[in-house]
């Protein structure tokens, strides 16, 4: 298995855990009696919030990862490029 297997199926496992967790929500929200229908909206609308800035959160970090990696490859190549530049200078 390579790297993209692996982060398909972390994302697989992942996916089925929300999934469970929305299941046994739902079930929870339906078998309780005592509990208003607003109530049991409301805490849904809540989890399905919940959920969604965890997912921004989580992609958000990510750009940020991406961005700082991405100058940092920028500033080596530079500096590569000025060692480079040094090298040839001295050799002629």
């Amino acid at each position: 298995m390579d790297r993209s297997d692996d982060n398909r199926l972390i994302i697989f496992f992942n996916f089925a855990g929300v999934v469970a967790s929305y299941v046994l929500l739902a079930i929870s929200l339906y078998k309780s009696p005592e509990v208003p229908l607003s109530t049991k909206g409301f805490w849904g609308i809540a989890v399905l919030m919940l959920t969604l800035s965890l997912v921004n959160f989580v992609k958000y970090r990510f750009d940020a990862r991406l961005s700082s990696d991405r100058i940092q490859r920028i500033e080596e190549a530079r500096n590569e490029r000025l060692l480079e530049d040094y090298v040839s200078d001295k050799a002629a």
